[in-house]
Formats: structure tokens, sequence, C-alpha cells
């Protein structure tokens, strides 16, 4: 079985995209986030020509998460009681289902924007609530994975420069600490070999040349239980997908199982 989480940074903008590496790529599951639109507006026909069902949690804002599935998607869940909000809105930032004997929950974690923003204090709590949750699933038998955007790079050799991030936020050890909590609970990071390249970054801005330069970070996660991890036979970023015009600015990160 293969599963892959992207960030794909607008699915609207980028369903031509999207279609064009389900088919070449064939994931069984893939997680999506940022979708930026709404569920009525999500290509559901689209990808579902191609044998995928679709369960969606998006509102049209900066937000958005999707699970993408040839096997038949059940037990639906968004969110998760007591998930923290922002300003009084619970925004769509994880999406759990069942897919083909794999659950898989595909999170897009908030950005925290800067140190000492009300937002920055939202994303430590709401990583808090993902561990009491995510700590629960882990304790299945059956393989269960936490897939996304994390907005946090756990080293420093996840990041090509980090004299730059000082005073930024990703690299902090608050948040660090959680990725830590995370892991403690039952959830390994299944760490991807890029086998072509000596740093396997998931995301580089658009600006100033970042990816041909590889002025990138890895931020795009996955963390599974004992039987995800268990059954890991290859994993990788696939860069590829980065390249050419109308890219995200993320690359989708594949795992192999073999169940």
């Amino acid at each position: 079985m293969r599963v892959a989480t992207w960030n794909v940074n607008s699915v609207t903008a980028r369903v031509d995209r999207l279609t064009g590496w389900l088919g070449t790529a064939r994931p069984d599951v893939l997680c999506l986030q940022e979708l930026k639109t709404t569920d009525e507006a999500f290509p559901a026909e689209q990808v579902a020509e191609l044998g995928y069902q679709a369960a969606t949690w998006g509102t049209g804002r900066w937000n958005g998460v999707a699970i993408l599935s040839r096997h038949e998607i059940g037990d639906v869940r968004r969110g998760w009681p007591d998930l923290p909000d922002f300003d009084g809105v619970t925004e769509p930032r994880a999406l759990t289902a069942t897919c083909g004997g794999v659950r898989v929950t595909s999170v897009y974690v908030p950005n925290g924007r800067e140190l000492g923003h009300p937002h920055f204090d939202y994303k430590l709590a709401w990583l808090d609530s993902l561990t009491a949750f995510a700590a629960d699933a882990a304790r299945a038998e059956t393989p269960y994975a936490v897939l996304g955007d994390f907005n946090i790079a756990p080293t420093d050799a996840d990041v090509w420069d980090m004299s730059l991030f000082t005073e930024s936020t990703h690299v902090t050890p608050a948040e660090r600490e959680k990725l830590a909590d995370l892991a403690g609970h039952g959830l390994v990071e299944v760490l991807p070999r890029a086998l072509k390249y000596d740093k396997p970054y998931t995301y580089w801005d658009y600006r100033q040349l970042a990816f041909p330069k590889n002025n990138g970070m890895r931020i795009d996660l996955v963390f599974g239980n004992k039987a995800f991890a268990g059954a890991v036979s290859d994993a990788f970023v696939d860069r590829e997908e980065r390249k050419g015009k109308g890219a995200s600015d993320h690359a989708p990160v594949v795992v192999d199982l073999e169940l």
C-alpha cells in the first residue's frame, strides 16, 4: 500500500497537478492540506474519474484538509473533542478516516505566525490537543498514522540555514518539544529516504529561487504507530512534483507499506 501526504496549496488552483500526480504516483491513500476551498467546490468528480473516493473538510478560507483513497473510506471524523479554536473559529485542520485497513489523520498544523503572537500560543495548544487524540489512536493494533504539514522542522538539519531562523517560528524548542511529545506517545516519525538528495526538504518558498538553490525545510512529516512503522518498506520526497509552472510550494511525501 502506498500512503502519501501533500500540502497542495489550493486544490482548485492545482487540480491539474493533483490529477496528474495521482495518475502517475498512484497512491492508495493521499492526505491533502491547505485546500483553500469549500467541501462543495472540491474537485471530487475529477478524482473520482481516477478511482478515488474523497473525504473533505474545507470552508473556503486558508485551511482545509482532505483524504483521498482508492479503497472505501470509512469512519470519517472531523477534528476531535476539545479541538482548540482561534478567534472563536474552529478551523478545518484535521481529518481522520480508515482506508483499506489503515487509519490516517491528515493534519495542517497552525503556522504560528511569529513569536509572541496569539497564533503561536494557539499552535502549541493545538499540538497538545493532537497528541492527546493521536496517542489514543496509536494504541490500536491496526496501522495508524498522522500525516501532514506540521509547520515544524524537527531538527536544525531540516532547515537550509538555521542562522536565518533564530527569531522565527517552526524551529523553536517549544514547538520541537511538542513533536517529541507526539513521538513519546506510541508514534514514531517515518524518516523520508530521498535517495537522490542529501537533504530531503519538503517545502521551498516561491521567492528568491529557493527551490533551485535547495533552500528548503522539512516540515511535512509522517508519524506512525508500531503497526504502521513496522510495515514501511520505503519512503521518499517526490521533488519532481515541486518543479515546473503551477507547482505547490510543498512536495508530496510518499510512504510504501508491506501489509
